[in-house]
């Protein structure tokens, strides 16, 4: 079962994500900030994918990122914002981001690129 960290301040989108991610059979693990989501990752190897919101008050998604890519890290990775600049998409970009989603987006959406990046064939939204 392939394991998913998501990474956002606002419980409301922790416990949605959540909810529609291990209903459609992923292992989730959700944490607050980018510092919660170092410490998980630092001692669980086994998360494959991370979805992070971009702009958090601790640190943001993309510093995150950077953090990651710099050290062996071979996660995919999904940022969300309700915004991203042309200089934010960029930089995702560069640091090797595998999908950029700005929000409000569909959940057969993230559904789908998480599919996509566990390399499953097919999706199917369960509620």
């Amino acid at each position: 079962m392939t394991k998913v960290l998501v990474v956002d301040d606002d419980k409301e989108s922790r416990d949605l994500l959540f909810e529609v991610l291990t209903t459609n059979g992923y292992s989730v693990g959700v944490v607050e900030n980018a510092a919660a989501a170092r410490s998980v990752l630092e001692t669980d190897e086994s998360y494959r994918i991370v979805i992070a919101d971009l702009r958090m008050p601790d640190g943001s998604g993309l510093e995150l990122v950077e953090e990651l890519r710099r050290g062996t890290s071979k996660h995919e990775i999904i940022l969300m914002s309700s915004f991203i600049s042309g200089t934010e998409r960029e930089l995702a970009l560069d640091l090797g981001v595998d999908a950029l989603l700005e929000k409000p987006f569909q959940l057969s959406e993230l559904l789908e690129l998480v599919a996509g990046l566990d390399g499953e064939r097919s999706v199917e939204i369960s509620s």
